[in-house]
């Protein structure tokens, strides 16, 4: 049995019938006499008269000459030699990936979440849209399965060093639901509405392997012994939990958490991070200007990424964009206004949305020193001001080209912000060197899209990533905690659903490392 790659270009709307006629015809070999897998595809759109998909596929026959088809790499866990308790403070990407891991290697596991089930979340999400009570354990930051259950999926990551376990991840969401296409396409999504179904999945894994999920459980405290620098035991509302390691993965909306590990001793520092808003326009102005037509057979919605950077101003670029969604009311917390953007698998709305922000570091921007205690405060205020602008969820907004010409807008096209929209001058809601630099990214943008100034700007955009980041050791616990492990977005080192898992599944083994 011989094996060929072939690098292929098929129309948009091709059928596996097509793709397979076109690989007998390429190496004359009668479609009995092959199988094929696709490796890996994506979707050239350079020139607008001739989108197509470029694919490559790997192909097995005995009329190929050649060695077998190459084995992939599998993603080993090691077993271990005697069972440990784990404690895992949330149940996002990393918190999930890196329990399960544990499972596998066969440490006994405790899954701690300050939200409730998905069901109960999904519930509790369309109750707030509807009436504008924000209840703060349940919402688009918190409960099962983390921010990113609520969102697009992206499954993109341009992390280098971690293929393998990008590839367990890949693996498990299918084994839970997803879409096989995840592993070969270049920028795999799975869609809000796959997620809710997935995540239940995941838990009925992780209950299998003998895990244990305790859902509105909140951590309060943490116990310390100084002398020895290891964590004896949790405090959670429930009661208190010994384990011989503990792993916090609360995400990046957390604040709470985090003040309550920095009072604990656990050191974290600044970083870099992003603010801004979200901008919506109606999906055919996108598919226009990225394909040259309103819409495109076999592919569901025109995408697009932008950056912007101009010596002497702060970088704009936009983030996690969701072609066909909507956008969400984000807050984790009563009194603050915060959105973010989602979407379903079909990406079939009449809208797109994404963020555009820009990229900060308090201690540049205010020419000052902050602790991380100052920039949670920092952002919280923020958080706040947009809340304070009309005293409730609904969303600051404002044309982009009334933005560029200084005017607040008077009216708006539909939005899919199911809260509202007032008008706003978003200048005197964010320091004026954000403004500034927004505002020259705006114009670039609308040179690079056409229309592009058609779109409306709203709300606040702030959780690209934590503003502050764990000080980690080589073995990547934290610094001066022999036993603790902070992983994901809420450690400041990974962001997106992809890498935070690869975050959890790294801490995991370094936890197995020590028991083998």
């Amino acid at each position: 049995m011989g094996f060929k790659l072939l690098e292929l270009k098929m129309p948009t709307d091709f059928t596996p019938g097509e793709l397979k006629k076109k690989i007998s015809k390429k190496l004359r070999i009668k479609p009995t006499d092959f199988s094929y897998s696709i490796e890996k595809q994506s979707l050239d759109a350079r020139q607008k008269h001739r989108i197509h998909w470029k694919i490559r596929v790997g192909v097995s026959s005995p009329a190929l000459p050649g060695p077998e088809h190459p084995t992939r790499k599998i993603f080993t866990i090691p077993s271990i030699k005697q069972k440990k308790k784990v404690v895992v403070v949330g149940s996002g990407p990393a918190g999930f990936f890196a329990g399960y891991t544990l499972l596998t290697a066969g440490f006994a596991v405790v899954l701690l979440e300050q939200g409730p089930d998905v069901n109960t979340r999904f519930k509790d999400i369309v109750s707030y849209e509807r009436t504008g009570i924000l209840n703060e354990r349940s919402n688009y930051a918190f409960g099962e399965g983390g921010a990113g259950t609520f969102s697009d999926g992206k499954l993109t990551s341009r992390t280098k060093s971690i293929s393998n376990e990008r590839g367990f991840v890949f693996d498990t969401y299918v084994e839970a639901g997803a879409p096989p296409e995840i592993t070969y396409l270049a920028h795999p999504h799975l869609g809000s509405d796959n997620l809710r179904k997935i995540v239940k999945n995941l838990r009925k894994m992780f209950l299998e392997k003998n895990g244990s999920i305790f859902f509105d459980t909140r951590v309060i405290n943490i116990q310390v012994n100084k002398s020895s620098g290891v964590i004896q035991k949790v405090e959670t509302e429930k009661g208190k939990m010994e384990a011989d390691y503990f792993i916090f993965a609360v995400g990046h909306s957390s604040y709470d958490t985090y003040r309550m590990l920095i009072r604990s001793g656990v050191p974290f520092q600044v970083k870099p991070f992003a603010v801004g808003c979200r901008v919506e326009h109606p999906q055919e102005i996108i598919n226009r200007a990225q394909w040259g037509q309103a819409s495109l057979p076999g592919i569901k919605a025109a995408e697009y990424r932008l950056t912007f950077k101009e010596e002497g101003l702060l970088p704009v670029y936009s983030f996690c964009m969701c072609p066909g969604g909507k956008v969400v009311p984000a807050a984790a917390y009563k009194h603050t206004n915060i959105v973010n953007g989602m979407s379903n698998y079909r990406r079939n709305g009449p809208f797109a949305n994404t963020a555009i922000v820009v990229g900060i570091h308090l201690n540049r921007l205010f020419n000052r020193e902050f602790d991380p205690l100052e920039a949670l405060e920092w952002l919280g205020t923020l958080e706040q001001k947009f809340f304070n602008f009309s005293d409730s969820y609904s969303a600051p907004a404002c044309k982009i080209n009334d933005f560029l010409e200084g005017r607040i807008s008077s009216s708006f096209m539909q939005s899919t912000y199911p809260l509202g929209l007032v008008p706003s001058d978003f200048s005197s809601l964010f320091p004026g060197s954000i403004i500034t630099a927004l505002k020259a990214g705006m114009k670039h943008f609308c040179q690079k899209i056409k229309d592009f100034e058609k779109g409306v700007m709203l709300g606040l955009e702030s959780k690209t990533s934590s503003p502050i980041q764990t000080i980690r050791e080589k073995n990547r616990t934290s610094a001066g905690i022999r036993n603790l492990y902070i992983a994901g977005e809420g450690s400041g080192h990974a962001g997106g659903i992809v890498s935070s898992a690869a975050d959890g599944i790294k801490a995991a083994l370094e936890i197995i490392s020590q028991n083998n």
